[in-house]
């Protein structure tokens, strides 16, 4: 049996327009659509809990796969050294995680800090134990084939691979091709991709537009501030289908972002404010 998937890139805590695009999704292209998360639904917006949440309940029920994006790498990072301290009672992995924490807190954790700030704040003893569960359940690389199923290695037919930032290579600063996936732009390719991918679908880079370069998708259209939200249905040996959610936000700062690649086709919709809050 065959079933849509539909990719839904950075979200920065605006879970208006994920719960919008929840609803979109199963109005479009019905209930047993698989939604696959590119990462980054963490930090700069107002509401990353939430998004977290909500996320992490749609992948308990079979509804989505979460991947990681670089601004969860960082909320990981002191979580998975203070776990470590609590079983080593090492205080280098105390040091560890300190650092951790405060590398995610200085680039954009603080927000998530301000949502918890009238609930005792956020520090590693205080972790939130959704947000913690959230990070557990991520995943760094997929592919996508023709029938829906999602595989964690190349699956030997035709598919789509899909991470955060670029497809997993060799690179000078990140020895580990997986690591490498969460952090590249366009500018460090060309990426070179598996045999029997027809193209990769990543987020981390904001664009003005969904645009193609080589056989890559960038999708990330600066949500949180823009108000404006990508999905790609997947289309394994033809083009994919682009929907651009536009609801609250500043489409005008757009204009700070990359221009580069092919501008893909779009269908817009205007949301109208039908779903959670």
């Amino acid at each position: 049996m065959t079933r849509p998937v539909v990719i839904l890139p950075d979200l920065h805590g605006r879970v208006d327009l994920l719960a919008e695009a929840v609803a979109h999704i199963g109005e479009t292209y019905g209930p047993d659509t698989h939604l696959l998360s590119l990462g980054d639904a963490l930090d700069r917006g107002p509401r990353s809990l939430d998004c977290a949440e909500l996320l992490l309940d749609l992948h308990r029920q079979g509804r989505a796969t979460l991947l990681m994006g670089n601004h969860e790498r960082m909320a990981q990072e002191g979580l998975q050294w203070f776990r470590r301290y609590g079983t080593s009672r090492d205080l280098a992995d105390y040091r560890r995680a300190m650092e951790g924490f405060g590398w995610w807190m200085g680039n954009g954790g603080e927000s998530v800090r301000r949502e918890l700030a009238g609930q005792g704040g956020l520090t590693l003893e205080r972790f939130p134990q959704g947000l913690a569960e959230y990070l557990d359940a991520l995943v760094r690389v997929v592919y996508v084939t023709a029938d829906g199923a999602i595989h964690r290695a190349p699956p030997g037919e035709p598919s789509v691979l899909v991470a955060h930032a670029s497809p997993p290579v060799k690179h000078p600063q990140y020895p580990n091709p997986e690591s490498a996936a969460l952090w590249l732009r366009p500018f460090d390719g060309p990426f070179p991709l598996p045999e029997g991918v027809t193209y990769s679908v990543h987020g981390h880079t904001p664009v003005r537009v969904p645009v193609r370069l080589g056989r890559q998708v960038y999708l990330d259209l600066g949500a949180y501030e823009t108000g404006r939200l990508a999905l790609l249905s997947v289309n394994v040996t033809g083009r994919p289908e682009v929907t651009v959610l536009e609801g609250r936000g500043d489409p005008g700062a757009a204009r700070r972002y990359a221009a580069f690649g092919e501008p893909l086709p779009t269908n817009t919709v205007p949301l109208t404010g039908r779903s959670l809050r």
